[in-house]
């Protein structure tokens, strides 16, 4: 029975589940949040970190600002994409003014950026905003 590792988005605590039940909802051991649910989830920098150096499902970033206004039109895109990639890669979204390190630390230059990561490093990168299907063909592509 291969097991994963998923990091929870809400407390990091980092979960092992079995890869089966990956479709069945799964949810955090320490604080029961779910796991996997197709929804995007906003995320702090050591969340981000310890998720993409950790987690065996891709996750893919927005580098966002709630001033910026291809940032404000991408996000029911990135929310669509989030629905329909579910249990292929997690959505996250950083806002890159609460969290100003966050650009320093992975070079963003402009937002929006999405980064996706997998097998602990970053994959691939696209900067401006997206309609949901070609976020979803990116992702495909990318991990």
């Amino acid at each position: 029975m291969a097991s994963m590792k998923l990091t929870c988005l809400e407390c990091g605590q980092v979960n092992r589940i079995p890869r089966e039940k990956l479709g069945s909802g799964p949810k955090c051991g320490t604080c029961g949040t779910k796991l996997v649910g197709g929804k995007v989830a906003e995320v702090d920098l050591a969340t981000l970190q310890k998720a993409a150096r950790n987690d065996d499902l891709p996750l893919v970033v927005d580098f966002w600002a709630p001033w910026c206004g291809p940032c404000r039109m991408m996000a029911p895109e990135f929310s669509k994409a989030a629905a329909e990639l579910n249990g292929a890669a997690r959505l996250v979204k950083l806002n890159t003014e609460d969290h100003p390190n966050a650009g320093a630390k992975y070079n963003i230059r402009g937002i929006p950026t999405m980064a996706a990561f997998a097998g602990g490093r970053e994959r691939a990168r696209q900067s401006g905003a997206l309609p949901a299907a070609n976020i979803v063909n990116w992702v495909k592509g990318a991990v």
